[in-house]
């Protein structure tokens, strides 16, 4: 597959629509699959996906794999991370809660446009003591507007819808930002909520259930799914939206297969465990608030102009995967935005041809407004890289500054910081005070040093073959 989402110019005059793809999966402590093309629709032959969003429930919290996990990214972050920066996308953020995982991918064009990156998480298992169940949210700036993205696991069985909406309704009021104009998660433009929400199908006995599911009579399981009644009755979920579930319920199946729970296992003094009876457990909603009129740099809007919108293009499970015995949920979406500005923080490019056998300029300008500091940086990426740390080097750019006037500031980067052996790069400006990436350059060649080109010379002679360059292993911070 080519590389797709490299940082290209976006003319913002005329983006309207932001390709959303969000994953939902309970991956019962197993490890990645080999292969998620279809899950992320990688092989889809329409436009490209702006940006992605992985919720995962169940992540392996196991003592020794959650404190390795604390020192080094988990195995499924490295997983999508090697699948995505390939691709042109790098992950933009993540927040993990013992088995919750929820991680952010974003195109590389877009990356100067997202500000305000904060991560925030709710326990509820053990009365709020245990992270095994609860929230973990991630909520931006995306081009002005405030989305936030929340990843739940609530708790279980067929008996405990009401614990499910207490706890649910817990995490709403306790995840509050340190920010006084979006406070609280409902303050959000857009608020995304979705995981293994737990509930269940009431009163139809097991039989009722999987015949209508044999026969894709889904809608007479509709009314009594226990979200959709809570959704008639409670207020605070009315004005939670959901696609339709015209898919198989996702839980509970055998391993390996697309059967529903056979549990041939023995249990406890040898009995069989109870079937579990199908339920629609793994879902994905959204909720847009009332907006208010927002300014923008392009001059007022006009009375009543919507300047954000959500539109579901497709709402489906997969059955092909069988590592866990639920089945992963996506949800395809279209953000219909207006953005409120149009140009990035700052500007930077590469000065001259840059080589390792000398030291090497950046240039780079601010916005009047740009709060700089002290801490700022400006980091040496491989066009392929994975996340902001993910740097080759870096500059501080006050103590590597060597020339500044009112418009254009210049530091450099020693040579022997310079990769030898070439290759294609970018620029970020990593801007301390807001936590994000401010600016990105558009990707440029950096020269092989004479150096490089000897060694590798050397090394065919040695094999007897032409062997292609293999990059440097990726080391991380």
């Amino acid at each position: 597959m080519e590389p797709r989402g490299l940082a290209q110019p976006i003319d913002l005059e005329i983006m309207k629509n932001l390709r959303l793809h969000l994953v939902t999966w309970n991956v019962g402590t197993a490890s990645p699959p080999p292969d998620v093309t279809s899950l992320l629709q990688l092989s889809s032959q329409g436009p490209s996906m702006d940006m992605y969003v992985i919720g995962l429930q169940e992540v392996n919290s196991k003592i020794i794999n959650f404190l390795s996990d604390l020192a080094f990214d988990d195995p499924w972050s490295i997983f999508f991370m090697t699948v995505f920066s390939p691709l042109g996308y790098i992950k933009l953020s993540s927040v993990r809660m013992q088995g919750l995982l929820l991680l952010v991918f974003v195109k590389h064009a877009h990356i100067p446009f997202i500000r305000d990156i904060h991560t925030h998480y709710t326990r509820t298992g053990l009365y709020g003591y245990w992270g095994n169940k609860g929230g973990v949210a991630i909520r931006m700036s995306l081009y002005g507007h405030m989305i936030c993205f929340m990843n739940c696991h609530l708790p279980a069985h067929i008996e405990n819808a009401e614990q499910r909406l207490d706890d649910f309704e817990k995490i709403l009021e306790m995840q509050q930002f340190e920010d006084e104009n979006v406070p609280n998660i409902l303050d959000h433009d857009i608020l995304f909520w979705f995981g293994d929400l737990n509930f269940r199908i009431a009163d139809y006995g097991i039989h009722f259930v999987r015949e209508s599911i044999n026969n894709s009579r889904y809608n007479l399981l509709w009314e009594k799914d226990q979200l959709n009644m809570a959704k008639k009755k409670e207020v605070f979920l009315q004005e939670f939206i959901e696609g339709p579930l015209q898919f198989k319920p996702t839980y509970k199946f055998d391993l390996h297969s697309d059967v529903y729970d056979t549990r041939g296992q023995k249990t406890l003094f040898w009995f069989n465990g109870k079937k579990r009876k199908p339920a629609w457990t793994d879902r994905i909603l959204w909720r847009v608030k009332n907006l208010s009129q927002h300014p923008s740099e392009d001059g007022d809007l006009s009375e009543g102009e919507q300047t954000i919108s959500v539109t579901l293009n497709n709402y489906i499970s997969h059955m092909s995967y069988g590592i866990s015995d639920h089945k992963p949920v996506t949800g395809t979406f279209g953000l219909q935005i207006k953005p409120l500005f149009s140009t990035p923080l700052v500007t930077l490019n590469p000065e001259g041809e840059w080589n390792a056998a000398q030291d090497v300029l950046i240039s780079y300008s601010t916005v009047s407004e740009f709060p700089s500091s002290t801490w700022d940086w400006i980091g040496l990426y491989q066009v392929a890289f994975r996340h902001v740390n993910d740097y080759v080097t870096y500059a501080w750019v006050k103590d590597d500054e060597i020339s500044s006037s009112e418009d254009v500031t210049q530091v450099y980067i020693s040579a022997d910081e310079i990769p030898h052996a070439g290759g294609e790069f970018l620029l970020c400006y990593y801007s301390h005070n807001m936590q994000s990436v401010a600016g990105m350059s558009q990707p440029f060649q950096i020269q092989p040093s004479r150096r490089s080109a000897e060694k590798e010379l050397a090394q065919e002679n040695i094999n007897g073959i032409e062997k292609p360059h293999s990059p440097e292993p990726y080391k991380e911070f």
